[in-house]
């Protein structure tokens, strides 16, 4: 019985500090994640109206540039437009460091959104 005295103690603190670890790293990461997915968005949005109101591939790379900042895409980011076949498509290309005690995460974002079919002209 002497040997048990603690043993609760000790597991609880191991799961406090993994519980922790946890919260931490989905802290750092969730934000990261979060504006990616919103920079999807926007970016399909963007090609949709670049093809049903006629812009061309610099406007889109204009537009997509201007709102970079707002969702924390790099300024280095790679944006490439694309026109084929009345579709407009565009890639986007970054890294985003995500920095741990220790270790430093790259977040690597690559996307290609496309105009549909039903928007062309």
């Amino acid at each position: 019985m002497q040997n048990e005295l603690g043993g609760a103690r000790l597991k609880f603190v191991i799961f406090m500090a993994v519980f922790a670890a946890i919260i931490y790293v989905g802290y750092m990461y969730v934000p990261v994640a979060i504006d990616a997915y919103y920079f999807k968005d926007l970016m399909q949005n963007k090609v949709d109206l670049a093809v049903a109101q006629g812009y061309d591939g610099n406007w889109l790379k204009d537009q997509l540039a201007k709102s970079g900042p707002e969702y924390h895409v790099p300024a280095d980011a790679v944006i490439l437009p694309t026109t084929k076949e009345s579709r407009v498509a565009v890639q986007v290309k970054f890294t985003r460091p995500i920095a741990f005690p220790g270790y430093t995460y790259n977040y690597e974002f690559d996307h290609t959104a496309q105009s549909g079919t039903f928007l062309t002209r």
